[in-house]
């Protein structure tokens, strides 16, 4: 951390606290770049870890991390020119067949994804696709959920970045593969909404292949002096545009050879079931 952050890190902390509490309230809100308009994208980093220390100390387990807007679709759509990093906990966690939770979450937008398992510690500088590709134990298909806290999703790079880019939930698929023979640059996926194919995409559209983005994620971790560990679990970014979730929808995302991921709505109203 440099010394401008330590300098400002009770402004750190008031940003994650506010940020947090927006997704517990399930509230959305305007930018923070509008209260700190001098928040640039490494400030937005330490918001972010900031945070995840309060959701740590709240009880939440670090599971994995994610990489946001690796896609050149999803990059058009938000606006942004850049991937971001973030975290992932168990409080995160979907399980296949539970309908959204949809009190939790503000405008769901699902994006099917290429998951990575860890088998080995990764840790950067240096790390290639090959080297990252090799630290892999299983590969998934799964859906993440996305939840801005932002209102209508308008957020600069580094807004997005403090906000855990744009964390909520995730699914994975039921089949898990060694990535050994696996041909993840042709992985393909269909998205379909309520029985309509509405978007498709292979593995090449996630940073040119899912091992480039899981390399991305390793070296940036690693000039923070951070690693992905064994057992970690890695979104690799959505392969095509998100897609809203609406109350009683149903959204899946057919993999090649990972299988089929499904998301139900869910209703406006807790169930009581």
């Amino acid at each position: 951390m440099t010394e401008a952050l330590e300098i400002r890190s009770g402004d750190v902390r008031r940003a994650a606290e506010v940020l947090l509490e927006a997704e517990r309230s399930v509230t959305a809100r305007g930018p923070i770049t509008a209260q700190w308009p001098d928040l640039d994208l490494q400030s937005a980093y330490t918001v972010q870890y900031e945070a995840l220390q309060q959701r740590l100390h709240r009880g939440e387990t670090l599971i994995g991390v994610k990489l946001g807007l690796t896609s050149r679709a999803k990059q058009i759509r938000m606006g942004i020119d850049s991937p971001s990093l973030a975290w992932l906990t168990d409080a995160m966690v979907l399980p296949a067949g539970v309908p959204l939770p949809r009190e939790r979450l503000i405008h769901p937008r699902a994006e099917p994804e290429i998951v990575f398992v860890m088998g080995e510690r990764l840790a950067g500088p240096g790390v290639t696709a090959a080297t990252a590709l090799a630290a892999v134990e299983r590969v998934y298909g799964g859906v993440e959920i996305i939840d801005s806290r932002y209102r209508d999703f308008k957020f600069t790079l580094a807004d997005a970045v403090a906000d855990n880019s744009s964390s909520g939930l995730f699914v994975l698929g039921p089949v898990g593969r060694s990535p050994d023979g696996m041909d993840l640059l042709h992985e393909a996926c269909l998205l379909e909404v309520d029985g309509q194919i509405t978007d498709s995409a292979t593995g090449a559209a996630v940073q040119g292949h899912p091992a480039e983005a899981l390399a991305l994620a390793a070296n940036s971790l690693g000039a923070r002096g951070l690693a992905i560990e064994a057992g970690a679990v890695v979104l690799t970014g959505g392969m095509t545009d998100a897609v809203h979730v609406r109350p009683g929808a149903r959204v899946a995302a057919h993999f090649s050879t990972l299988g089929t991921v499904t998301i139900a709505g869910g209703t406006a109203c807790r169930s009581s079931t």
